[in-house]
């Protein structure tokens, strides 16, 4: 059995998006290696507290040593907002090799797992262990036309700011370039990885970096309403001024009796929340509209259950909820970008091209009126939902993949 050094910087078994990633990862590599895994101090509790009420999984505990490391509480008072919290996690990556030799962990491949992102280096090819960097991948920078003229100059130069950002470090930053040398493996979670990294083919193994659980469903929920179904926070990034723009121009297209049947449900929060509210009043859907804050992740079934599609016009490149979605066999309506856009079925015809931002509005508009009137197109694409699921974005499919990369190392 294999030793397996994994930094995971975000590690929390009762969190989404990147905290829940670091934490099944981490359990999947479990299931057929010994693992030491690296995070921060904060995340012991949750970790600590979720072993503690799953016994069940005790073997595969047993196969985790978890190592706690942070800089003291007086140098981090300043870790506010992302850009700040990347120089943090730029800094801690580094002090982790320090961490480690100063332990002298015995390992066989050193393997750096969050923040998924493609432009802020690690340090642990530095150890002169085979070396697996990933998964990564970065968001690609909103079109002009689909945030300037929405949310403002302010949001508009915060996306192009940090896209500057992202350019800097894929240009000059000479421990990226190192860390792109020599990893032995990088897992690209989308190509738009391969333009910005000068990385051999032998190096890239593409993985999309988001999975999720099998839900075990013990009945069908029957449901006789069309529920479009979002989630997400509120920020630009995630588009939901062309979620509630699409669903009102699809909504104004039925007649009374068939608005009966249609809702809308999102569920998040976040900055551009008063926004949001104003395009419900303007666009005159407040009747077929819901927005519910925040719940506990296993409360998302709920709403997944009774949804006939996910609408997710996100500019993200990943996108855990659109894994979510699909497992329990609810299609995900999308732009075809790097993100939605890859993590769904390559068979899915719900995917929508760049084009104006009115042109696409009404192209998500016209695609929940297909799903919406024709029941065999929304059969057909759900059951493309879960077969891609089953076959790429179970997190069983994980271990597998994992395991695959680390004996080829070995072998290597």
């Amino acid at each position: 059995m294999l030793t397996i050094l994994i930094t995971a910087y975000a590690v929390n078994p009762y969190k989404g998006s990147e905290d829940g990633l670091g934490w099944n990862y981490v359990f999947q590599a479990a299931r057929s290696n010994k693992v030491i895994a690296i995070t921060r101090k904060n995340n012991r509790e949750h970790i600590e507290k979720f072993q503690n009420l799953n016994p069940q999984w005790n073997d595969v505990y047993g196969n985790i040593t978890f190592l706690y490391f942070d800089w003291p509480k007086w140098l981090i008072f300043w870790k506010k907002g992302p850009l700040l919290a990347m120089i943090y996690y730029y800094f801690w990556q580094l002090n982790l090799v320090y961490f480690i030799k100063k332990r002298k962990l015995q390992f066989d491949i050193a393997h750096n797992l969050t923040f998924v992102t493609d432009w802020a280096p690690s340090f642990l090819w530095m150890l002169r262990k085979p070396f697996v960097w990933g998964p990564v991948s970065h968001h690609e920078k909103i079109p002009k036309d689909f945030i300037l003229p929405i949310y403002g100059f302010k949001a508009y130069l915060m996306d192009r700011y940090l896209w500057l950002i992202k350019n800097v470090f894929w240009k000059l930053d000479p421990f990226l370039k190192l860390t792109s040398k020599y990893a032995d493996v990088v897992i690209c979670a989308n190509s738009s990885t391969l333009k910005r990294l000068n990385l051999k083919s032998s190096q890239v193994f593409d993985m999309r970096s988001i999975a999720s659980e099998k839900p075990n469903l013990t009945k069908a929920v029957e449901n006789d309403k069309f529920i479009v179904f979002s989630a997400g926070r509120f920020v630009p990034l995630k588009g939901f001024d062309i979620t509630l723009r699409a669903f009102a121009k699809f909504y104004h297209q039925l007649n009374d009796e068939e608005k009966q049947k249609v809702e809308l449900k999102i569920v998040g929060k976040g900055p551009f929340e008063s926004m949001m509210n104003s395009i419900i009043k303007e666009e005159k859907i407040e009747s077929s509209v819901e927005i519910i804050q925040w719940i506990q992740q296993h409360e998302m079934a709920n709403f997944y259950q009774r949804s006939s599609v996910f609408l997710f016009p996100s500019h993200e490149g990943a996108g855990v909820v659109v894994a979510e979605s699909m497992s329990y066999a609810v299609p995900v309506l999308c732009f075809n970008n790097f993100g939605p856009g890859v993590i769904t079925s390559p068979l899915s015809t719900l995917k929508v091209d760049y084009k104006t931002y009115e042109k696409n509005i009404d192209e998500f508009a016209e695609k929940l009126l297909q799903l919406f009137k024709d029941k065999n197109y929304l059969e057909t694409e759900r059951k493309l939902a879960l077969e891609h699921f089953d076959k790429t974005l179970d997190w069983n499919t994980r271990n597998e993949k994992l395991n695959e990369i680390y004996k080829k190392l070995i072998n290597r």
